[in-house]
Formats: C-alpha cells, structure tokens, sequence
C-alpha cells in the first residue's frame, strides 16, 4: 500500500502527506527556468518541504539510481533487441533519451526523497 501511495504522490506531484497540495510551482517539468521552483509549505496540510537547508541534496542519489536503472533498461534491450543497431547509434539513442528525461527525473528524485522522510497521513488533511 505504501508503495502506491508513494507513486502517487511521485507520478502526480503532490504532497507526501496529505495528497492534495501540490509540491512544484509549475506543473510542466520542462519549463526549465522554473524546474526546481517548488511552494514553502503544502497548502493543505502545511507541511514544509523543504525541512532543512539542502535537504533534496539526497536527491541526487536517487537520481543516479534512476538515471542507472534506466540504463541498464536501455542495455538489456540492447543485448536482446536491438543487437544488430551499430553500437554508435545506440549510445545516441541513450543519450538522448537520457538528456529529454531528465527534467522528469529530477522531479521524481525529488518527490521520491520527500516521500522517504514524510510518511501518508490522511488525519493531517485539515491546516494547522
């Protein structure tokens, strides 16, 4: 259940705990002069984001993971499928997959580091 309620709140960028709030000021992750810029507080629950200075620093480590997961995608396919693509070819295929999805994976890094310090509650719904 919980791992549900985390893709939620990834896939949809809203609050870890109360799911309502969302966390990203603008909801177009390719806006790049504006992707980092994220509300204080969630403006449901009042929950604050950013809980400490650098906090989302962590996040990069579930960037690198995501980033590494999505290589290794690429490689199986690869190694299976795609085995008679010049390996030029491929490693430009990646790339670019790898330069259009960043934006995302950023977002999702972020929103996956939140979800691991801030817990669903439903009962915190109301401002306080």
């Amino acid at each position: 259940m919980r791992v549900f309620q985390i893709l939620y709140s990834m896939w949809f960028n809203k609050c870890p705990r109360c799911h309502k709030g969302n966390v990203f000021v603008y909801k177009n992750p390719y806006r790049l002069k504006a992707l980092f810029k994220l509300y204080e507080h969630c403006s449901s629950c009042n929950l604050q984001y950013e809980r400490e200075p650098s906090f989302f620093y962590g996040a990069m480590y579930v960037s690198y993971a995501l980033t590494s997961g999505w290589f290794i995608v690429w490689y199986v396919l690869y190694i299976t499928l795609l085995n008679t693509m010049d390996t030029l070819w491929f490693a430009l295929a990646m790339a670019s997959s790898l330069i259009v999805l960043s934006p995302l994976t950023l977002r999702w890094s972020r929103m996956l580091w939140l979800n691991f310090f801030v817990p669903f509650n439903p009962l915190k719904n109301q401002n306080t």
